[in-house]
Order: C-alpha cells, then sequence, then structure tokens
C-alpha cells in the first residue's frame, strides 16, 4: 500500500490536493491511477445523476401545474401557483448553471429527460394524489420548453394549446 493510497482513506481533501501538486509538478509516475480513474469515473456520474434529478423535479412540477393547477385555483381564489413557480424557476436556473459548467451533458439531455420523465410521473402523481395513469406516457414537453423561462404548461383539458400564457 503506497501512501497515495493510505492517504486516500483517510483524508480524501489531502489525496487531491496531493494530486494536483503532483501533476503541477509533472510527477505523473508517483500518481494514485486507479483512485485517479475511480474519482473521474464518479464525477461524470454524480453530473448525470444531478442533470437527472433536476430534470425529474423540474418535470415533475410542471406536470403538477399542467394537471392540478386549474383546478387548485378554482377551488381557492387566492392560489396563484407560486410555490410552484419558484420551484420551475429555480430548477430551470440550476439546470442552465449545470448546462453551463458541464457542456458534456448536453448531448444527453434527450435521453436524460426521457429517463426522468418516469420518475417526474411517479413524483408528482404521490405530491398530488392523481393516478400516475392521469399524465401522458411519454414526455410532453421539448427540451426548448423546459428551458424557456416563460413557459408555463397550459391545463389539458381546459386550454386547447399549451404555450407561454402565465395564469
Amino acid at each position: 500500500m503506497t501512501d497515495l493510497d493510505t492517504l486516500y482513506k483517510i483524508d480524501y481533501s489531502a489525496w487531491a490536493e496531493r494530486h494536483v501538486q503532483l501533476l503541477r509538478a509533472g510527477r505523473y509516475s508517483e500518481l494514485d491511477i486507479e483512485h485517479l480513474l475511480e474519482e473521474l469515473s464518479d464525477m461524470g456520474k454524480s453530473e448525470q445523476r444531478e442533470l437527472e434529478n433536476r430534470l425529474t423535479i423540474l418535470l415533475a412540477h410542471l406536470l403538477n401545474w399542467a394537471y392540478q393547477y386549474r383546478t387548485l385555483s378554482e377551488r381557492w381564489r387566492e392560489f396563484k401557483g407560486d410555490s410552484w413557480r419558484a420551484a420551475i424557476i429555480e430548477q430551470r436556473n440550476r439546470l442552465e448553471k449545470l448546462l453551463t459548467q458541464a457542456t458534456g451533458l448536453k448531448a444527453r439531455l434527450p435521453a436524460n429527460i426521457g429517463e426522468a420523465y418516469a420518475d417526474a410521473v411517479q413524483l408528482a402523481s404521490d405530491e398530488n394524489g392523481l393516478p400516475s395513469s392521469t399524465f401522458p406516457e411519454q414526455c410532453p414537453y421539448s427540451a426548448e420548453q423546459l428551458f424557456d423561462k416563460t413557459f408555463y404548461p397550459a391545463h389539458p383539458e381546459g386550454q386547447a394549446e399549451a404555450g407561454h400564457a402565465e395564469p
């Protein structure tokens, strides 16, 4: 077991800083290649998980907006959907930041939207009590709509066309 191997197990931050020093000094033969490869692989997986989690939350809130908002606003005139609006805005901003920092994720965006949608349906169903069968089988929103800061879906029965109209 090398000193770096031991350091990796007991003090990750010190291990990472030591690798920064070794890389800057060009001392590549001293690197803990096995753990470096593991960490680099995990970094990519972590970004993928964050992308999918944020998409799941955004999609769930858009589904809640479309399928529950009108019902609530009819029952309670003062309900304006502000908490959903805030959550939608927050997720869009965080997704935009993530995709700016990790531009390689953009290529996987369509696949991640599809993967996140099933989880979003389940989350929306759990949150609002509507059966999962209430929602479309496939994601009804394009990537452009997901990132369009003015897009809020219309209620599927209440208006003929989803669009940029805010309630």
